[in-house]
């Protein structure tokens, strides 16, 4: 009878131990299942610079309208990151952060910058700095009002649109950061890319640093670009529709493409693009 009863108690004991491990497994399981992941991806669109160096000491993120509830992402290599957003053209983008977050309502993001940063004007060669404001230093809101759903990725194409960032003050020789950035979501985008090449002596040679714009079919232009050494180059975050490629070069024949078509989510190629000269 005793021996009975020690059975008895050994069995009440391991189906204890056994439901408490599902219990924590089923906890466990239900928090993975109520996350998504979030990737910020930082791209230029191009500007009359060789350099534009910018140092970010935080990204932060908010998912309420309460102001001061911001929580802060954890990047890989952590803060600061530094970049030149000059070279994030032709498809090169850097990957800011790669978060697992709770799921709901992602209102904002923000970059909290520093008051290191600094501007190469070509054919020179000191850096100029960049005179940063305190309300940019503080963080640069940027809006998403993104849904985040369980077990979903989402990735966001920052778009530093260089050009518009920077500010000159008068004929002092200072400039001014004044970051503009547009924000488009990759689940809701997508991209064109192609090559610009030209004929020389029968040879096939890349274009380095060339233009390349977009158009709507209205004749708007929605965004810009610049090729890599290869001649390759990338148009992100756009959204689905049709649109037009122009490309000029000095002393070339400007060029027109047909009707490009992008869907969400794909790539659109146009492949080679031969620049022919004027003089041909």
């Amino acid at each position: 009878m005793k021996y009975l009863k020690s059975i008895l108690v050994v069995t009440m004991f391991i189906m204890v131990l056994l439901l408490m491990t599902n219990c924590d497994d089923n906890d466990s399981n239900n928090n993975k299942a109520e996350t998504a992941r979030v990737q910020l991806k930082l791209v230029d669109e191009p500007g009359d610079y060789e350099e534009v160096n910018i140092e970010i000491v935080d990204i932060q993120y908010k998912s309420n309208e309460d102001e001061e509830n911001w929580e802060s992402f954890i990047p890989e290599g952590g803060y600061p990151i530094n970049v030149d957003i000059t070279e994030l053209i032709a498809g090169n983008s850097l990957l800011l952060t790669d978060d697992v977050l709770p799921v709901g309502i992602l209102k904002q993001v923000r970059l909290v910058l520093s008051d290191n940063n600094t501007l190469k004007i070509e054919g020179q060669d000191e850096l100029i700095p960049l005179d940063t404001p305190s309300t940019q230093q503080s963080g640069l809101k940027l809006n998403l009002d993104e849904e985040l759903k369980t077990g979903f990725v989402y990735s966001f194409i920052l778009d530093w649109n260089v050009q518009k960032s920077i500010v000159k003050a008068g004929n002092s020789g200072k400039y001014i950061l004044k970051p503009v950035i547009k924000v488009n979501a990759e689940v809701s985008s997508g991209s064109i890319n192609g090559k610009i090449i030209e004929i020389i002596e029968k040879v096939e040679t890349p274009i380095a640093n060339q233009v390349v714009e977009v158009y709507t079919t209205e004749d708007a232009l929605v965004k810009d670009t610049l090729t890599d050494e290869s001649g390759d180059f990338v148009l992100q975050g756009l959204e689905a529709g049709t649109y037009i490629l122009k490309i000029n070069k000095e002393t070339y024949k400007a060029y027109v493409s047909s009707e490009v078509n992008v869907e969400v989510g794909a790539t659109e190629s146009v492949g080679t693009i031969i620049l022919e000269s004027e003089e041909l």
